[in-house]
C-alpha cells in the first residue's frame, strides 16, 4: 500500500499544494501586492478610504497565501484516510500539518507568520467538515466550502475588540487597527469586517447544504438507475429461463428422430453419426438442466471444466492469464458446470479489476490436490484487500467499485450449494488468492491412477 501511495500522482499534487503554501511568503510579500505602499500612504496621509483598501488587500493577501496549504492538508488527509482505511486521519492530518507549515514559514521568514484565531477556527471547520460531511460531500466540494470560510475568518483579524482573543496580532494587522483607532474608524472597520465575515460564513453554509443535497440527489438517481437496471436484468433472466425451458421440446424431438434413424438404418457409418448426435443432444440437455435447476449436478473432469471456463471467459479477453494446473486433468468433480463457471468468471473479473493498469499485471488460475480433495484458485498480484474489508466483501451490496457488489455474495452461495469451502488469502501489496475447496466426497478418481 505504501508503494502505491508513493507512486500516486494525486497524493503528490496535494503535497505540492502544501509546499506551495510554505513557499508563498517568499514570492508573495506585502510589497508585491502594493500593501507596503498603502501602509506608507496611510501613515503619511491618513484617510478612511486608504484604511479600508489596506484592510481589504491584507485580507486578500492572507487568504491567497493560506489557501494552498489549507486545501492541500484537507485533501491529503481525506485521501490518506480513505486509502489507508483510517477515517481519523481525515481530521488529524490537517491539525498536524497546518501548524507545522506555520512553524516552517516562521523558521525562514523574518516577519512573524501569526498562528492566531482564524487558523484555530479553520482547523475546527476542517474537523467539522470531515465529521459532518462524512459520505455526504466530495473532497473537492469540501475544499470549495473551506475556501469560503478561509476568506470569511481572515476578516476577523481586522476586528479591533477581538485582538485580545488572538485575532490580528500580526505586524500589519496590528498597524491597521491602530491607525483605525487614531482616525476614529475603529467601530466602522470592525463593523464592516464582521459583516463581510458573516457574509462568507453564511455563503459557505448555504453552499455546503446545497452541495450536500445535490450529492444526495445524484446518489439517489444513481441508485435508481442501478435498481432499474437490475429489474431489467431480472426480467431478462426470467425470459431467458423460459426460452431455455422451451429448448427441451425440440431437443426431445431431435432425440426421438435420431433414435428412429438408428432403428431404421443399420449402416455403420450412419450409426456412428447418430451416436455423435445423441451424445451432443445429451450434453445440451444436461446444460439446459443445469441452467434451469440449481441443484442439478453432473460429474465433470477438470480438463472439461477448465476448457469450458476458458471458452466462456478467456477466449475474448485481452488479458494474458497464467495457468498452474497441478491436479490431474482427468480427475472428476461433482458440480453444476454452468453455475460453477459463473463463479470462476466472477472471481477472474475481480482479479482482473485488481491488477488493471499495472505493468506486471498477472492473474493465475491454479488447481491442486489436498487431503484427497481438489482446490481451484484464482490469484492476482494486485494491491490486496485490507483486513478491515475482508469480512465485508461477502455482503450483498458491498463493493469498492462504482457498481453494486453482488458478485462475491453469489460466489459464496454457489460454493456452499456444492458443499465446498471458499477461502481467501490476501496480503497488503502482494495480491489476493481465492480458493475453492471441493471435499473428497465431491471428487472421484475413476479415470485416473488414483484408487
Amino acid at each position: 500500500m505504501m508503494k502505491e501511495l508513493v507512486r500516486s500522482k494525486s497524493v503528490w499534487i496535494k503535497i505540492g499544494l502544501i509546499l506551495l503554501g510554505i513557499s508563498m511568503p517568499l514570492w508573495l510579500a506585502p510589497d508585491v501586492v502594493g500593501l507596503t505602499h498603502l501602509m506608507k500612504e496611510l501613515h503619511s496621509s491618513p484617510s478612511g478610504n486608504t484604511l479600508m483598501i489596506a484592510a481589504f488587500v491584507l485580507v486578500m493577501l492572507n487568504t491567497v497565501r493560506a489557501l494552498p496549504h489549507y486545501i492541500g492538508a484537507l485533501l491529503l488527509g481525506d485521501e490518506l484516510g480513505r486509502k489507508l482505511d483510517m477515517p481519523w486521519l481525515k481530521a488529524v492530518l490537517p491539525i498536524v500539518i497546518i501548524p507545522l507549515v506555520y512553524v516552517t514559514i516562521n523558521g525562514y521568514n523574518s516577519v512573524n507568520y501569526d498562528f492566531g484565531g482564524p487558523a484555530l477556527l479553520l482547523l475546527a471547520a476542517i474537523t467539522a467538515l470531515q465529521l459532518l460531511g462524512k459520505g455526504q460531500l466530495r473532497p473537492l466540494f469540501k475544499a470549495v466550502v473551506l475556501s469560503q470560510l478561509l476568506f470569511g475568518f481572515q476578516w476577523l483579524d481586522t476586528v479591533i475588540f477581538l485582538t485580545h482573543f488572538g485575532f490580528g496580532n500580526g505586524v500589519v494587522s496590528s498597524d491597521i487597527k491602530d491607525m483605525a483607532v487614531e482616525l476614529g474608524f475603529g467601530v466602522t472597520l470592525s463593523f464592516y469586517s464582521l459583516v463581510l465575515c458573516g457574509v462568507f460564513i453564511i455563503n459557505a453554509a448555504i453552499l455546503a447544504v446545497y452541495l450536500t443535497v445535490s450529492e444526495q440527489k445524484w446518489k439517489m438517481r444513481q441508485d435508481l438507475d442501478i435498481a432499474r437496471l437490475e429489474m431489467v436484468e431480472s426480467r431478462s433472466g426470467r425470459e431467458a429461463l423460459h426460452l431455455v425451458h422451451d429448448l427441451k421440446t425440440p431437443l426431445a424431438l431431435m432425440e426421438g428422430l435420431n433414435s428412429l434413424i438408428q432403428m431404421k438404418n443399420q449402416d455403420p457409418e450412419i450409426q456412428e453419426y447418430t451416436e455423435k448426435i445423441s451424445s451432443s443432444i445429451q450434453s445440451t440437455s444436461d446444460m439446459v438442466s443445469e441452467i434451469l435447476y440449481h441443484e442439478k449436478r453432473n460429474w465433470c473432469t477438470l480438463k472439461a471444466f477448465i476448457s469450458y471456463m476458458r471458452a466462456n471467459k478467456l477466449s475474448d479477453s485481452a488479458t494474458i492469464y497464467a495457468f498452474d494446473l497441478q491436479a490431474e486433468k482427468d480427475i472428476e468433480i461433482y458440480i453444476n458446470k454452468i453455475r460453477m463457471t459463473r463463479v470462476l468468471v466472477n472471481l477472474i473479473d475481480n482479479a482482473s479489476d485488481a491488477v488493471e493498469g499495472q505493468e506486471d499485471a498477472r492473474v493465475t488460475i491454479r488447481t491442486k490436490v489436498e487431503n484427497e480433495g481438489i482446490l481451484i484458485g484464482i490469484e492476482d498480484n494486485g494491491p490486496g484487500i485490507k483486513p478491515s474489508e475482508v469480512s465485508k466483501i461477502w455482503n450483498a451490496g458491498y463493493s469498492t467499485k462504482a457498481h453494486p457488489g453482488v458478485g462475491l455474495a453469489f460466489v459464496k452461495n454457489v460454493v456452499q450449494e456444492h458443499d465446498a469451502e471458499l477461502t481467501i488469502k490476501s496480503k497488503d501489496g502482494l495480491g489476493t488468492t481465492f480458493w475453492i475447496h471441493f471435499p473428497k466426497e465431491r471428487v472421484r478418481y475413476e479415470n485416473t491412477n488414483h484408487r
